[in-house]
């Protein structure tokens, strides 16, 4: 047995499985967006760390590469087009592929919306600040909102290009908050009062994500949580997922 995996990362459980499929004596291959998802990766020798993001082409070329005995997806439940790239790659090639992925989190209290664009038209009929907490990717669906600038907080990651993307969109530096989650009950309350929020708008990011924390805050200052759905798909959780692995390489 090779015992070479590419595990394809972009969440907390990444780091987790990398580190046990290390200690099983695999060659761990772990490709992340960006070179500040790269930096959180520990330094040992069987974990290599790739910061690229990648094409249908590029995905293929590294299989070939590669050679992998299993393709392990832990990227977010919300990047799709990740997932449906590398399963694409996966079967044409024909590797082995296994997704992870987090439980979503009832949600009885939240007005659940198909995706960003309802989640703006939604608003466009409110009034009161809104707290965003799903990212950079998708500020600029937001700058349709009738006094966006007034409005809206945006919560990102401490990254350049992040801020950047923001800046340029027209949000005021006051309204931009750049830091690193999972966030605790109590810091998100004290960030949603901070910005008066009404509205928070926010991904089922499970409870690894800390959404129960923001699903708790939310009701504590009285804010409305407007969530975006995820696109149904099957996979493992982290525990089933873990048992495999040991079971496979172990």
């Amino acid at each position: 047995m090779k015992k070479v995996v590419w595990l394809i990362a972009g969440t907390s459980e990444g780091r987790r499985l990398a580190e046990a499929l290390a200690d099983l004596g695999a060659t761990v291959h772990v490709t992340v967006a960006t070179d500040y998802g790269a930096s959180l990766y520990p330094d040992r020798k069987n974990i290599h760390v790739y910061a690229r993001r990648m094409t249908y082409d590029d995905m293929c070329a590294f299989l070939r590469e590669k050679d992998p005995e299993l393709v392990l997806d832990s990227s977010h439940p919300y990047a799709k087009i990740v997932t449906e790239t590398v399963c694409r790659a996966c079967a044409d090639l024909g590797y082995e592929y296994k997704r992870m992925l987090r439980p979503s989190t009832p949600h009885p209290d939240c007005i659940d919306v198909r995706d960003f664009e309802e989640a703006v038209e939604f608003l466009s009929d409110t009034e009161g600040p809104v707290f965003l907490t799903t990212g950079s990717k998708n500020l600029v669906d937001f700058t349709r909102l009738p006094e966006y600038r007034e409005r809206v907080t945006c919560r990102i990651l401490p990254l350049r290009d992040s801020l950047d993307n923001a800046i340029g969109l027209g949000y005021p530096p006051s309204h931009i908050i750049c830091m690193q989650g999972p966030f605790s009950k109590a810091l998100n309350v004290a960030m949603f009062r901070q910005c008066g929020a009404r509205y928070i708008v926010s991904k089922d990011t499970g409870k690894a994500g800390g959404f129960e924390d923001k699903v708790a805050a939310a009701a504590e200052v009285g804010a409305k949580l407007i969530l975006i759905d995820r696109v149904p798909e099957a996979g493992e959780d982290l525990d089933h997922v873990l048992a495999d692995l040991r079971k496979r390489f172990g």
